[in-house]
Formats: C-alpha cells, structure tokens, sequence
C-alpha cells in the first residue's frame, strides 16, 4: 500500500518546510483584509506561519508577509495575529 501524501507548507518566519496541519494560514481576502484563517477554507491570498509568536514576529521583521501579499501591512494587524496566536 502507498502512504498518502502529506502536504508541506513553508513557514514565512523560519522558513522551515512543514506539513501544513501544524501551520496557521494567514490570508489576504479579496477585499484586501488580512486575517488569521485557523480554518484553512478562508478565500484569498495564502501565507502560512508556524503556531509561535516568534515566528510571527521574525516574518514581520523580514517583511515576508508584506512581500507575500504585495501591499502594506498595518502595525495593529500585526498586533492582532500576535495575540490570536499566543491563545
């Protein structure tokens, strides 16, 4: 029997490649609105980060996300994902 495949994902703050039921999907809706999707199923632009604030805080420094969704990200979103995460 074939396992099945398992999907990886790279996070934007460490840049490690893991599967992507261990990672939260960051996601830039059509509207231009940019939230945590604990779900998945959110539509937009996906970006994925492991479950730590430490990796939140090492792609905002980098500005992964920002290059990732091709716009402007505001401090206080950044603030908003942090505390979401830290729960």
């Amino acid at each position: 029997m074939h396992q099945k495949r398992i999907p990886l994902r790279m996070c934007a703050g460490c840049g490690e490649s893991k599967p992507k039921k261990e990672l939260v999907r960051v996601v830039r809706s059509p509207e231009g609105e940019i939230s945590l999707d604990l779900t998945g199923k959110k539509p937009g632009r996906g970006a994925y980060v492991c479950k730590s604030a430490d990796c939140l805080r090492a792609a905002r420094k980098a500005r992964r996300l920002e290059r990732a969704f091709s716009c402007q990200i505001p401090a206080e979103v950044y603030d908003r994902m942090e505390e979401e995460i830290g729960k």
